[in-house]
């Protein structure tokens, strides 16, 4: 480990200590048990402006442009780009960036965060118009209106009735009466104001709130509207500071396909993709979603945004196209790398033996080989994107489906071994799944959560 790569495990966090025993590839481990969670990001100016759990830390973009001196002119790739974690840093930097994101919704609010280029006196002053002028409007109509078959039963189900006549009233008043140019911003700001502002559990990755009745008091959603729309106008102040000029790209659509960026091109690829852990990323928006009416139904969602993600969860699955169990795990993987092939194809068979004896017959096995299908082909696509030296750095977890271990990091590397890379490196960040040890239903395989840096 040489000076920088040492300095990179220092500078991660300020508040976790770092130990460097040596593994068996006597390569240096480092901890930090936030990087690959958003917990980082909700505490700074416009990585704040969405809860996305699915997230990682910008600390980790920041550290890994420090380590392999990524600057102005050079150009970074994110092929889940997500809320845009990856592109914010990039261009507070004024490094290029180009992001991919498959989640049509989420692809709008990372572009919404992007836009940082205001005239700052006229934005302050027309936030303020619109925050007088939508109180009026709110409190004008609140005793009036009715919201009987406005939303899906969800919604209904997560607030105080008065505080869903705030809300709205809230999306109209932005959707008719907020000027073109502010209405994107408003918009991010009442969605942002959907969580803070429920009164049952609206947690990731599933929402299951009971019946609302109304019997404990609403959380004011005018005053969080209000506190967040101004805390957006304060950080683009403090972002537009000192402005660098640099491209950014983001892009909606599939990382598994060719991009519009040269061969070479990418200096350095930094991404977290979906973990093969059965989390659907596309319920993971659907409060939001379901408010704007953008969809209503589970059918809608899988239409409009869980068919167009890579495979990483059961519901993504229709069992009835894959007669063939055997013949699921792409042929390519079995060309570059004869090994894990042989590997994953003994998992799905297990996989597929055990999803009989469970009571709900989890598509488990056809989850992982599918998942991995999708993660080779963008890797392929990274590959061919970065320059001779340059790395794709991937924060990620392993899984255990029915107790079957999927060593997800260790997979990737050697994927990526087989398409061209030269070598790669796994850091652990931290443990997993400590808090179900007393299920008895979990199995007992000890999970984690790392960093894998591929070099090309």
């Amino acid at each position: 480990m040489n000076d920088k790569q040492l300095s990179f495990l220092e500078t991660l966090v300020e508040d976790v200590s770092i130990v460097i025993p040596q593994n068996t590839r006597g390569e240096a481990i480092f901890n930090g048990r936030d990087l690959g969670t958003f917990k980082d990001s909700l505490r700074v100016p416009i990585h704040r402006w969405f809860r996305y759990p699915a997230g990682y830390s910008y600390k980790f973009v920041e550290a890994v442009f420090d380590t392999f001196d990524i600057k102005p002119g050079n150009w970074v790739y994110d092929p889940f780009s997500g809320s845009g974690t990856t592109l914010i840093c990039a261009k507070q930097r004024g490094i290029h960036a180009y992001g991919v994101e498959a989640h049509e919704f989420v692809h709008w609010v990372a572009d919404v965060k992007l836009r940082w280029e205001y005239d700052l006196v006229y934005l302050s002053k027309e936030i303020e118009k619109t925050i007088f002028e939508s109180k009026q409007y709110v409190f004008s109509h609140i005793d009036n209106v009715d919201l009987e078959g406005v939303f899906p039963s969800l919604v209904y189900k997560c607030y105080h009735p008065q505080d869903l006549k705030v809300l709205y009233l809230l999306r109209e008043y932005i959707i008719h009466k907020v000027k073109p140019e502010f209405v994107d911003l408003a918009k991010l700001a009442l969605t942002n104001t959907l969580r803070g502002a429920a009164a049952a559990g609206t947690g990731w990755p599933y929402i299951a709130p009971n019946k609302n009745t109304g019997d404990k008091p609403p959380k004011k959603a005018f005053t969080v509207f209000e506190n967040t729309l101004r805390q957006m106008v304060l950080d683009v102040k403090v972002v537009s500071k000192e402005l660098k000029p640099c491209q950014i790209q983001n892009k909606l659509g599939d990382s598994r396909k060719k991009q519009e960026l040269a061969d070479g091109q990418v200096d350095v690829a930094i991404t977290s993709p979906p973990y093969l852990n059965n989390y659907d990323y596309a319920d993971r928006t659907r409060l939001e979603t379901y408010f704007w009416g953008i969809v209503a139904t589970w059918g809608e969602i899988t239409e409009k945004f869980r068919n167009k993600l890579i495979v990483a969860a059961t519901t993504q699955i229709k069992r009835n196209e894959f007669p063939d169990i055997t013949s699921v795990l792409s042929w390519e993987i079995s060309r570059v790398a004869p090994q894990i092939y042989s590997e994953l194809q003994d998992a799905v068979n297990m996989l597929s033996k055990i999803r009989l004896t469970k009571g709900g017959k989890k598509d488990y096995d056809l989850m992982v080989p599918l998942y991995f299908n999708d993660i080779f082909r963008v890797v392929g696509e990274s590959y061919r994107i970065l320059r001779p030296g340059g790395r794709f750095c991937l924060v990620l977890g392993d899984s255990a489906p029915y107790g079957v271990h999927i060593q997800t990091d260790r997979i990737i590397g050697e994927l990526g071994l087989g398409i061209g890379f030269n070598k790669y490196s796994t850091y652990e960040l931290r443990t997993r799944g400590d808090k179900w040890k007393g299920n008895p239903q979990r199995h007992k395989i000890a999970l984690r959560e790392s960093v894998v840096v591929l070099e090309k």
